[in-house]
């Protein structure tokens, strides 16, 4: 699997008596992990076991922060924030730069301790540090562009010089969910890092060695030690001591917790950015290409187990193409390959958690208790791991059930049929929800213009979510109760700095001179209006 040293590699080898060696029990070396959870700030003597979706098996004990190791978090990042600040600009994207080298030849270790965190397939897995090789890339690539002082145009042509400069917000504080603990712990950090921020994170106690591995690979990279601070307990106690001490906070995970996010945030007078639920439709269209579609709603519904905040939970398939569409959806769904293990070859993984386990299962017993039909799934399957539950297609919703408006979360999509496209739009933007969105149709551009009427942040043609997702350059969030804010693009990067307008006067100031009567100035100054409006000045 690697040709690096043993010593090195995280995987415990082979079968081991465990009466002799203390190690048997454990999926990863325990020096490994000592090596990993050294990096957080947590002085209180409590640890939180971690055990893996896959067998079971146990990973460490994290160890578990105090609202003081909080406060010495913040304390040590805005040190190293002040010298970061003002360390040129093409310094911080060369860090970056090595950043996007070292995620690429640490992939497979990445991918293994995603995949022991997190039970999804190895596929899943890799989607992550390729998009955080992408993240990292396209900011150092795009540094000038989006950070340099800006010239705009002043009042009075010539005469006044205004500037706009970028100023880092100072700490971000950055709080990461499970279900892309890669991903997630790291996309909305790079920016901040490259506009001159530093870093609080508390990542999902679920993937804590994941996020531990990312803050590693941050200090090889070159970041300064005390840049990147990571903390770990309670989201409930934890949350809220990075709320009150930092200059601007990123949140991925449930609209109830983000809401209760930016109500703190409003206290303090300070910006967020939040990425919440969603319940994401995809359309499929009367001429949509069945084939494509029907993978690509395996995608769509099935990718980590459907654990993916853009992930769909509700599929509108057009009348004439309804029952053809479903055959080869619901084939293709069981041609899948399932599996909770390191290797490749399969198409989905577990769920995370006996917590997701039970909400998946609860939804599905309550669609069909009331009345709805499962065309495929169903049911757990504790043969493949102890939290597995197939990949499941139901027909026959209705509003009365559970899993009609609320997020599953879970490898779960409903079908319904439409008749006309104005009533799948109308379908699609039911509920609270605005995150992502997919249609499929041969007339692409028919296609974008319906995108345009579906409320959602981001809306895939052809594809369930890569494509938006992996295009770093396109802002990416929701709408509605799916957030506030966008990462990605120029609004990721922009949003962790305050803008600061510097205006030059020369020769003359903005006020009566040579004896001119405020009469006389008024009359001077609203004949230059007409003539800028003649000119065509802005």
């Amino acid at each position: 699997m690697s040709d690096r040293h043993p010593s090195s590699w995280p995987l415990v080898e082979g079968p081991h008596d465990p009466e002799h060696d203390p190690t048997a029990s454990y999926a990863l070396d325990r020096g490994y992990v000592a090596g990993l959870t050294e990096r957080l700030a947590a002085t209180s003597g409590r640890t939180e076991e971690l055990r893996s979706p896959i067998g079971d098996q146990p990973l460490a004990h994290i160890p578990q922060s105090s609202e003081d190791d909080v406060e010495g978090a913040f304390r040590r990042a805005r040190r190293a924030q002040e010298s970061w600040a003002r360390t040129p600009l093409d310094v911080r994207a060369a860090t970056l730069l090595r950043l996007h080298d070292l995620v690429l030849d640490h992939q497979q270790e990445i991918i293994d301790l995603i995949c022991l965190e997190s039970g999804k397939a190895r596929k899943h897995a890799f989607d992550e540090p390729m998009h955080i090789a992408l993240t990292a890339r396209y900011y150092a690539r795009t540094a000038h562009q989006h950070l340099d002082t800006v010239r705009v145009r002043g009042v009075i042509p010539v005469l006044t010089r205004v500037d706009v400069n970028r100023v880092p917000k100072g700490v971000v504080g950055v709080i990461s969910p499970w279900n892309y603990p890669f991903t997630m712990a790291l996309c909305d950090g790079l920016p901040a890092l490259l506009a001159g921020n530093a870093v609080v994170a508390k990542p999902d106690a679920q993937t804590m060695l994941t996020a531990l591995l990312s803050a590693k690979l941050l200090e090889e990279a070159g970041f300064p030690a005390d840049l990147w601070q990571v903390v770990a307990g309670p989201g409930p106690e934890i949350g809220p001591a990075l709320v009150q001490r930092a200059d601007y906070i990123c949140f991925t995970g449930s609209t109830a917790t983000g809401r209760l996010i930016a109500q703190g945030c409003a206290d303090r007078l300070i910006g967020c950015s939040l990425e919440l639920g969603g319940k994401n439709p995809i359309l499929v269209l009367r001429d949509a290409d069945i084939e494509k579609a029907a993978e690509g709603a395996v995608r769509a519904a099935f990718s980590n187990a459907g654990q993916l905040c853009v992930s769909m939970e509700r599929m509108f398939v057009a009348d004439q193409v309804y029952d053809r569409f479903l055959e080869r959806f619901v084939a293709r769904t069981e041609a899948m390959t399932l599996g909770a293990t390191l290797d490749w070859g399969n198409d989905m993984g577990s769920l995370i958690s006996r917590r997701q386990l039970e909400t998946v299962t609860a939804h599905v017993e309550d669609a069909v208790a009331k009345g709805a039909r499962v065309l495929t799934g169903g049911r757990a399957r504790p043969d493949l791991a102890p939290f597995f539950y197939e990949p499941t297609i139901l027909e026959g919703v209705t509003p009365e059930m559970t899993c009609f408006g609320n997020e599953t979360f879970g490898p779960v999509i409903s079908a319904y049929r439409f008749h006309d496209e104005a009533e799948a739009i109308a379908r699609a933007n039911d509920g609270d929800y605005g995150l992502n969105g997919s249609i499929y149709s041969r007339d692409t551009s028919r296609a974008r213009a319906i995108a345009r009427q579906i409320r959602c942040g981001t809306v895939n043609v052809n594809e369930a979510f890569a494509a938006s997702f992996g295009s770093i350059e396109a802002p990416m969030g929701g709408m509605r109760s799916s957030g506030l804010g966008r990462r990605q693009g120029i609004e990721g990067v922009l949003r962790f700095t305050d803008t600061q307008s510097v205006a030059t006067q020369r020769v003359t100031p903005i006020a009566p001179r040579f004896g001119l009567s405020d009469k006389a100035y008024g009359a001077l100054m609203t004949a230059g209006l007409r003539v800028m409006k003649k000119l065509g000045r802005a």
